[in-house]
């Protein structure tokens, strides 16, 4: 085993790369065409799986070979299944890839040897089934970015190397104001991220603080070395960078993009970084947001400040990923026709054709933050002149921090599904199309996500929170594929030993998660409701009277936001018109949305036939219930699963119960105290 592969995983869970999934290939003799640091890489993947690296040829194709990963311009003359996998996959673009078996040898075939990574790692999801006669797997990206941002700090938060919104330890990427020394950790989680399609990192939180900004001056060769443990798995790196950064390295007294000295500075700053990092995938900014510096303060839009980058960044090829988190953070509460979910439609929708081509909008798949229950940011669907990202978060921040199980990937595929124009006579509209269609349009597109790792030896504290970083690489790639699917592959990767008995129990665990955890928190798409900054736990009127804009606004009467054009906010309308008038009609409304669009009394009947106070407390309790019986069911895992396993999951389903307690307590309380309505049922209500 060289080091071009972390085959140890440095003593951390292996996830759903465990050893016996590779065992397929136990024995089989292999020959591997392809050549450059990925090809390294193959080479030891297949040593490992294979159980000797005698038994896999490099640079030449061996006669007798079982299994052939071979590069297509590599394979003039073939025959056979190597014959077949090239002819699938002629007009693949460069992730795609290309498998075909007669029985006796199998072929995976690719025009890159990233494509041949990617081929090898479906080879072990298909397991015994890639050995089959007439097997034949053709596959490419639904899209050219998939990325995953690392919130890592080098010194902010409470202590150095803490992760911004993270709940499984501390980074693996800095310690002490540096980029740490042993990146072995880095590797073993390049070869997770790539196993499941990831083609892009960013390794430092999107707020930057001066440590992190020198991560572009004399840090840089540190950055470069972690580059070049990514480049290994296909996987480009990036640096978040802030606006600043010219001021805050002490270079100028001003970043305003219209000075020619602060383009002169990007572009210098820029040459430096390639010159270290020749592949270097570029730039993550969040601006005039939460106090991180932007154009606003120089009199400029966001196109000016995005393009100032994009400039120095477009010689090399390299991409800017401009944030639309933006909002104004000083709202009245007193103000209901200011609405922070308006924020980003009404900042970059003027600016739609602006940017530079080598600039990407990175869109927060909801209006708001992340919460449990949001509707698609309109933005999304309006923008059509211009690169797109859709964000997603993995780390759990309003969804249970991974205490709280949660998979979230049905949470995704409902954004992704989402039709911006429901009965429209042309194609269907979904959010996954849109971010299709802007890559074919506009060259640079896709999916973005907050990572949940850490340096916990189980990477997500959670040992079920493992299924939403696999969900997000694989929805990334295949936005088609169900949450079901996806975690049905996730179950038998992670849980290889295990018998059927234990597979459809964490099924049943994982596909009741996020219904579960909705019901028992902020109900009907209110959101928030939690412990300011903690963001964990009940707090009803936490965020009611604060500069944040996250507000319920209940009252005797009461409860909702009313976000229609004809009474409120006016947000309904920056939807499409089947959209707009679908959420701006109370009839019509989703119940799951309806306290996120309208303001209506306790009394008001849903779809489903209950009142909306009786709908609060009704599903507080069963979403406790849900805690109690799953708990339960876990206990009855024991000596059937992994130990380690067991025990981690057994605590935090512990945990869970005692804050879905508190959420059901609280929450109901507070609304029989507003309402005066009692539980028709007569529960207690404390």
């Amino acid at each position: 085993m060289t080091d071009a592969v972390a085959s140890s995983f440095a003593g951390t869970d292996p996830c759903w790369l465990r050893a016996e999934n590779a065992g397929v290939l136990a024995g089989r003799t292999v020959s591997l065409l392809g050549d450059g640091p990925i090809a390294a890489t193959l080479a030891a993947e297949l040593a490992a799986a294979t159980g000797s690296a005698d038994l896999v040829s490099t640079g030449r194709l061996a006669g007798g070979s079982e299994l052939v990963i071979a590069r297509r311009d590599l394979c003039d003359g073939s025959t056979g299944p190597l014959r077949a996998a090239v002819d699938s996959c002629a007009r693949l673009g460069p992730d795609g890839f290309a498998v075909a078996g007669d029985g006796r040898t199998v072929a995976i075939t690719a025009a890159t040897e990233r494509g041949l990574l990617y081929g090898y790692f479906h080879a072990l999801r298909l397991g015994p089934a890639v050995l089959s006669e007439g097997v034949q797997v053709v596959q490419e990206p639904a899209q050219p970015i998939r990325m995953v941002n690392q919130w890592d700090n080098m010194s902010a938060g409470h202590h150095l190397g803490s992760v911004g919104r993270g709940y499984a330890g501390d980074s693996i990427f800095f310690r002490d104001c540096a980029v740490v020394s042993d990146r072995r950790r880095i590797a073993d989680y390049a070869r997770l991220l790539a196993s499941v399609g990831v083609n892009a990192l960013s390794i430092n939180n999107v707020n930057v603080d001066l440590a992190a900004a020198r991560l572009l001056t004399d840090q840089l060769d540190d950055v470069a070395a972690v580059a070049g443990i990514l480049r290994r798995f296909g996987i480009s790196l990036f640096l978040s960078v802030s606006f600043a950064s010219p001021v805050l390295l002490g270079d100028l007294p001003t970043a305003d993009p219209a000075d020619p000295r602060v383009a002169a500075w990007w572009r210098q700053t820029t040459e430096r970084v390639y010159r270290a990092i020749p592949d270097f995938g570029g730039y993550l900014v969040k601006a005039d947001s939460e106090g991180e510096p932007g154009p606003f303060s120089y009199g400029r839009d966001h196109a000016d400040g995005a393009n100032v980058l994009a400039q120095a960044l477009a010689p090399f090829g390299g991409t800017v990923f401009w944030r639309c988190f933006v909002y104004d953070a000083h709202q009245d509460w007193r103000d209901r026709k200011t609405d922070r979910a308006r924020a980003a439609f009404d900042t970059f929708m003027p600016l739609d054709g602006r940017f530079a081509d080598n600039v990407v909008l990175q869109v927060k798949c909801g209006p708001i933050d992340f919460q449990v229950r949001e509707p698609v940011s309109p933005l999304i669907t309006a923008l059509r002149s211009t690169n797109i990202a859709v964000e997603f978060q993995i780390t759990q921040e309003y969804t249970g921090q991974q205490i709280d199980v949660c998979y979230l990937a049905p949470q995704w595929k409902q954004t992704l599904d989402f039709d911006a124009d429901p009965g429209g006579n042309g194609p269907q509209r979904t959010v996954a199309s849109i971010v299709a269609a802007s890559a074919r349009t506009h060259g640079r597109a896709g999916l973005c996500a907050v990572s949940n790792i850490g340096d916990d030896a189980n990477w997500t504290g959670h040992k079920l929170a493992q299924a939403n970083l696999y969900a997000f690489g694989r929805l990334a790639w295949d936005p088609g594929l169900s949450s079901d699917a996806v975690l049905d592959e996730w179950i038998r990767l992670t849980f290889p030993t295990s018998p059927a008995g234990v597979h459809a129990g964490v099924r049943d665990i994982q596909r009741g998660s996020w219904p579960a955890y909705e019901s028992y928190t902020a109900p009907l798409g209110v959101g928030f409701m939690v412990t300011p900054h903690f963001h964990y736990g009940p707090s009803v009127d936490g965020y009611e009277y604060s500069r944040w804009g996250t507000y319920h606004f209940a009252d005797r009467d009461g409860v909702g936001v009313d976000r229609t054009t004809t009474t409120g906010s006016g947000f309904t309308g920056q939807y499409p018109p089947a959209q707009a008038q679908r959420y701006e009609a109370v009839e019509t409304c989703p119940d799951e949305l309806l306290l996120f669009f309208h303001h209506v009394p306790y009394t008001h009947v849903l779809h489903s036939g209950k009142t909306v106070i009786q709908h609060i407390y009704d599903s507080h309790f069963a979403g406790w219930d849900w805690v109690a019986a799953t708990l339960d069911a876990w206990r009855g895992l024991a000596g059937r699963i992994d130990e380690v396993a067991f025990q981690n999951v057994l605590e935090r389903l512990e945990r869970q119960l005692d804050s879905a307690r508190e959420w059901r307590d609280q929450v109901n309380t507070y609304f029989w105290r507003k309402s005066g309505i009692p539980d028709a049922h007569g529960r207690t209500i404390h």
